[in-house]
């Protein structure tokens, strides 16, 4: 069975996607849902996931609701946000144990599928109001993890260089919200707008695991029904180059300066050349073997870390680097020159081949996880297009010189972000 062929089915509201393999010995359960990031509905739709998986009207409390996947063999729970895009993502996972491997033979798919409906479908709520108590301790627990990005310099930094880049567009939103917006919500906006997210969102579930197509799909049409919509759909918008780099300096109590750099890439996943910014990606800043990682911080000594990331479906590229207060220019100096250097192609066949390498890995152990592989296969979705991992792989393995050096000058510098000690600015 190839672990990654998915069978997508259009079911009533939603699309199911089966992936059976046998290389898991547990079943998992994503149930993803997506919509528009906007400032109105970003901090409420990041409450919402946290107040349904807490209780439910048949689990009224947390402690139920956990004893009960305890019954169910250890089966775990967990709720997450992302940000795809201009998109905002609610993922439920459910992993559960397949049945086949056990000696009881509890039909724990089926209850896997009723406990997933029941969190979705049923919540604990009285009249048109999310029950109250829930509703106020998940708002504590939401300032509490705004917060925490404040106090982790690394993240933080990196919330406000997308914030300075992205300032009109509404990928500047943070994924958990806004504090200011937090009390505003009560059980009854909140119930309104779970309503409204399970009417409008473009929602998907993955089954994952040594499954029946049939069974599943039967399971999946009698639990879970919604009405059907048509997704909204954000249109790729063209950003404006830059006349001149923005430069943002922020001072605080911090002995570690925080330089991040944002860089528009103008590839976004699907483009034909989409293959080759990855490959780009490693040979810059993604690996330990990196320009960056050798010529920033070990041939200089000049970070604590260096590195860069992409952000595959809006078209940007992020350098995180921690620096002292000190070696701004110097840092920023040989960064510029790693993408010079990448510009006119000045690396080796030996690092090509070595970044395929490491990618093809990174890839496949990835998909060693069901909900890595969920992760790789929903790129689709985001991006509304169907690039199997096959073509991935072989796409970026044929990946030439010639493509990265085209990449590398389609992209542009935008924004450079630096958190600095307040010494510094004296």
């Amino acid at each position: 069975m190839d672990a990654t062929a998915e069978k997508i089915l259009e079911m009533q509201g939603y699309k199911l996607h089966v992936i059976q393999t046998d290389k898991y010995k547990t079943n998992t359960f994503v149930w993803k849902m997506k919509a528009p990031l906007t400032k109105e509905d970003v901090t409420k739709r990041a409450l919402l996931p946290q107040v349904l998986q807490s209780s439910s009207a048949k689990y009224a409390s947390t402690t139920a609701l956990r004893s009960y996947l305890d019954e169910l063999y250890g089966a775990t729970l967990f709720v997450d946000l992302s940000k795809k895009g201009e998109y905002h993502v609610i993922s439920f996972s459910l992993e559960i144990a397949n049945e086949k491997f056990l000696s009881d033979s509890s039909p724990l798919l089926k209850k896997g599928f009723e406990l997933l409906a029941e969190i979705l479908t049923n919540p604990n709520v009285s009249g048109s109001a999310f029950d109250k108590e829930t509703v106020e301790k998940e708002k504590r627990a939401q300032k509490q993890r705004i917060q925490s990005v404040f106090d982790d310099k690394m993240r933080y930094s990196n919330v406000r260089l997308l914030q300075e880049m992205c300032k009109d567009e509404p990928y500047a939103l943070e994924v958990n919200g806004d504090t200011a917006d937090v009390d505003a919500i009560t059980p009854e906006n909140l119930y309104e707008y779970f309503q409204t997210a399970f009417l409008e969102d473009e929602m998907d579930l993955y089954v994952i695991g040594d499954v029946n197509e049939e069974d599943v799909k039967k399971i999946a049409s009698d639990l879970l029904q919604f009405e059907n919509r048509t997704p909204k759909k954000i249109e790729r918008e063209k950003v404006n180059k830059r006349s001149e780099v923005n430069e943002v300096k922020e001072e605080q109590d911090v002995k570690q300066g925080k330089l991040n750099i944002g860089y528009r890439t103008n590839i976004v996943y699907g483009d034909p050349d989409y293959f080759a910014l990855q490959v780009f990606n490693g040979i810059f800043g993604g690996f330990s073997h990196s320009k960056l990682f050798i010529n920033v911080r070990e041939k200089a000594s000049l970070a604590y870390y260096a590195a860069s990331r992409l952000e595959s479906h809006k078209g940007l590229m992020m350098v995180m680097s921690g620096i002292d207060l000190k070696n701004y220019d110097q840092a920023i100096g040989i960064i510029n020159e790693q993408m010079e250097a990448m510009k006119k192609g000045d690396f080796t066949d030996q690092e090509l081949e070595q970044t395929k390498a490491v990618i093809r890995n990174q890839i496949l152990e990835t998909i060693d996880t069901s909900r890595g592989l969920t992760e790789i296969l929903y790129h689709n979705v985001v991006a509304h297009t169907d690039i199997k991992l096959d073509t991935w792989l072989t796409e970026m393995d044929k990946t030439t010189k010639e493509e990265i050096v085209a990449v590398a000058n389609k992209i542009d510098l935008d924004t450079i972000y630096f958190l600095t000690g307040m010494e510094a600015g004296k």
